[in-house]
């Protein structure tokens, strides 16, 4: 289910960002960044792609947890509980870490 509200807060805080694209996707709403994923909207949290050395760090802070899949931990990807970014400045947070990262992610062989 596609939360709509998150979404505007996070289309909001990266109205000036250049080169954002929304793809549906997750079951929620993925924003590519310079066509890598970097944050991703669900029904209750959003996903941040973030540099794998904060991961540990990141994880600490309320309502956040590392992503699995398939069993397995993905370091850099982490998952953000709605309540825990109730706040603009919490959002902020968050998409700041995930743009920080976005000119060193990788782009996947799909979006190249």
């Amino acid at each position: 289910m596609i939360n709509e509200k998150l979404n505007q807060r996070i289309r909001e805080a990266l109205s000036n960002t250049p080169a954002v694209q929304e793809k549906k996707m997750f079951r929620g709403m993925v924003f590519m960044v310079n066509g890598k994923m970097c944050i991703t909207a669900s029904d209750t949290h959003i996903m941040c792609r973030i540099d794998p050395a904060l991961h540990d760090e990141a994880v600490k802070k309320k309502g956040c947890h590392s992503v699995f899949m398939g069993g397995r931990e993905y370091r850099g990807y982490v998952q953000i509980d709605e309540n825990a970014i109730k706040t603009k400045k919490d959002l902020t947070w968050w998409i700041k870490l995930a743009l920080e990262f976005n000119p060193k992610a990788k782009a996947s062989k799909k979006n190249k």
